[in-house]
This record gives C-alpha cells, sequence and structure tokens, in this order.
C-alpha cells in the first residue's frame, strides 16, 4: 500500500462537475425533496431486518431439522448483505436521514454484520471514494497474490485460472471481517493515522472493536449453543449466512469497479492524477442493470455507482432519478458513462475481464 497519496488535477477545463452539481442542486430545489432517505428507506430497512433477524430467532425458539436451519442462515445471509447495501451504508455516508444521530445508528448497524465503522468508513469513504481503482490506494483491488484484479498486480501462475476460483474466494468476504479483517485493518490505519472525520482516540477504538466483537461472538455463537443447538450446527450455520452475504457483496462491489470498461489509472511521477476527482469516477466507474426494480431495490442503488461516487451524500433512494442528468451532462462533456443494461451481462463481462488478467501478461499484450 503505497502512502502517499496523489493528487487530482485542480481545473476542469469541461466545466463538468460544476454543471453537474448545480442541475443535481436544482433537481432537488424544484422538487421539493430532501437529498437524504424517506419512507421508502425506512420501509425497506424495516423489511429487510426483517429478512435478517426473525430466520435467527425461529432457530432460537424452534426445533427444527437441520436442513430447515441451514435454509434459514442463508437467508440470514440474503438479509445481511441487504441491511449492509441499504442501511449501514446510506448511515455512514451521512445520507440516510438529515439527522446526524440517525446516519450514526445506522451506520453502527456494521457492528451486527461483524464489521467496524471506524475501519469501514477510511476503508470505504475514504480511500476507495478518493481513490477509485488506483492501484496501491483503493484498498478494493487488493485480493492479496490470489485474485489479480488489475495489470499492475504481480502475476502468478494459478491467476489463469481465477475466473473460475475466484467466485467461491467472494463468499469469504464478510466471515473475514468478522475474524481478521478489521484487527488487520485498525492497526494498519491507526499506524498511518487515517481517519473519517475528527481523529479518534486509538484506545476507544480499539476497545470498541474488542467489545464489540465479543458481544457479536455471543450474539452468533455462545447463545445459539447455549439454548441447545448442537455447535456444529451452529457454526456451520454462521459460515452459511456468512457465505451467503459475502458472495452477494463481493459480485456487487466488482461489477462497478472490475470489468473492461473501468480503468485503473496511476499517478505521474510527481503523484498527479490526468483528471479531477468527479471526471476520474466516470473513468473508474460503471453502473449496471439500471432499469432493473429488484436490483435498484435490493442493492441500495448500488448498481448506480456513478451517481453513488460524485455524489455520495445523496441517499441511494433518488440515484434512479439524478442518472439522466448525470449521464446527459457527461455526453455533453464528450466524457464517458459507462453501464450495462442487465446484471448478467455485467457479471459476464466481471469474469472475462478476471479470465483477461489472469492471461500471462506477456500474452495478453
Amino acid at each position: 500500500m503505497n502512502n502517499t497519496a496523489p493528487t487530482f488535477a485542480r481545473q476542469d477545463n469541461l466545466k463538468f462537475f460544476r454543471t453537474l452539481n448545480s442541475r443535481v442542486n436544482n433537481y432537488f430545489k424544484e422538487n421539493n425533496i430532501q437529498k437524504t432517505g424517506n419512507w421508502k428507506l425506512h420501509l425497506k430497512a424495516v423489511i429487510l431486518f426483517a429478512v435478517f433477524l426473525t430466520p435467527y430467532f425461529l432457530i432460537l425458539t424452534l426445533n427444527m431439522p437441520f436442513w430447515v436451519m441451514l435454509l434459514l442462515s442463508i437467508v440470514m445471509g440474503v438479509g445481511m448483505a441487504g441491511v449492509g447495501m441499504n442501511v449501514m451504508h446510506d448511515g455512514n455516508h451521512g445520507s440516510y436521514s438529515n439527522k446526524s444521530w440517525i446516519n450514526k445508528f445506522m451506520g453502527g448497524t456494521i457492528y451486527v454484520l461483524a464489521g467496524n465503522v471506524y475501519n469501514w468508513q477510511v476503508q470505504h469513504n475514504v480511500l476507495h471514494h478518493t481513490y477509485t481503482n488506483i492501484p496501491g490506494h483503493d484498498e478494493d483491488l487488493d485480493a492479496g497474490r490470489i485474485i489479480r484484479f488489475t495489470e499492475h498486480a504481480e502475476w502468478h501462475r494459478f491467476h489463469r485460472f481465477q475466473h473460475y476460483y475466484s467466485v467461491f474466494l467472494y463468499g469469504l468476504l464478510t466471515f473475514n471481517w468478522a475474524l481478521t479483517t478489521d484487527f488487520k485493518q485498525m492497526r494498519n490505519y491507526l499506524k498511518r493515522k487515517l481517519s473519517y472525520g475528527e481523529p479518534k482516540n486509538p484506545k476507544i477504538l480499539w476497545t470498541t472493536l474488542i467489545i464489540t466483537k465479543m458481544i457479536y461472538v455471543s450474539i452468533w455463537i455462545v447463545l445459539p449453543i447455549v439454548i441447545g443447538i448442537t455447535w456444529w450446527k451452529v457454526l456451520v450455520g454462521f459460515f452459511a449466512m456468512h457465505y451467503t452475504a459475502g458472495l452477494i457483496l463481493s459480485i456487487v462491489f466488482q461489477l462497478a469497479h472490475v470489468v473492461d470498461h473501468t480503468t485503473n489509472p496511476t499517478p505521474n511521477d510527481l503523484g498527479e492524477m490526468d483528471n479531477t476527482w468527479a471526471i476520474h469516477q466516470l473513468y473508474t466507474t460503471t453502473n449496471f442493470a439500471p432499469k432493473n426494480a429488484i436490483v435498484n431495490w435490493y442493492t441500495g442503488g448500488l448498481n448506480h455507482q456513478i451517481e453513488h461516487h460524485i455524489f455520495p451524500n445523496i441517499s441511494h433512494i433518488h440515484y434512479g432519478k439524478i442518472a439522466k442528468i448525470v449521464k446527459e451532462t457527461a455526453k455533453e462533456c464528450n466524457l464517458p458513462y459507462y453501464e450495462y443494461k442487465t446484471m448478467r451481462s455485467a457479471v459476464v463481462a466481471h469474469f472475462k475481464h478476471l479470465r483477461d488478467l489472469g492471461m500471462k501478461p506477456e500474452l495478453s499484450v
């Protein structure tokens, strides 16, 4: 990880973001609506939490066959991913509500998902949203040696098969959150003195991390065992829940940034990027299935990644409306606006891109 942060071009000769920002602000002003969430988001939060937690209480209170318990664990994983993409995500971006305490509360739901607020805000809000798709700065591109997400990453022979095995590893995302990732990230981020907003006291951060992890394990593993569920059934169900959530979240994340259209620009010798930050987002981000009502609802607007990256402070429930403004403005300025019309085409594009990146570099040139 490169600790020297790149700088973006200051002058936008196309006046892209100034024009776009004015038009989007006018949209909200003319329609007399707030940029944050509304009753649609609140209702969605209730539904997704019900999908996430109802199976848990059923498992605790009813005597059921193992296959039913396993099926309910998978349903919990679906709800878990939904809560993360819709409720936690908007909360930690400050876009769920116009009240800061509600945003903080909703952002804090990440603790029920096995994550940590401080780590997530640094990794996602700071590193990913600021340095999108820049190798060495955007940690979403770092999969260790096992998966090669960019042409800048070191190539190994086993990468030739990564478009086959990567999908099996994607399911481990939140499972790794629960076990190791948060501890590694906190140590790294505190060492680099990274923060989102006001710097936090390291002792408080470490204490919060340890206590919330202990509570998490107590709720999801210890309690079910204490009330009489066989330990191996609990562990298998726990893994199934996380694997389902991790698979969903990983695929949604990858479709927005690791496809053939998007680029991985790097700074010059002076640490400068070619484009302004807003234009950089257009080159490194893509939308998918923008007209699919189910995908729009469930992914929390993460299929409208272009709109989300340029306006992370606007709730995802508005992305469908402002997408037309962003697309038209980009076209006027002769800038790209990448999108896949369907979920299927985006998935195919992602794994095809992984296949291309898995080829030996001198053979793929």
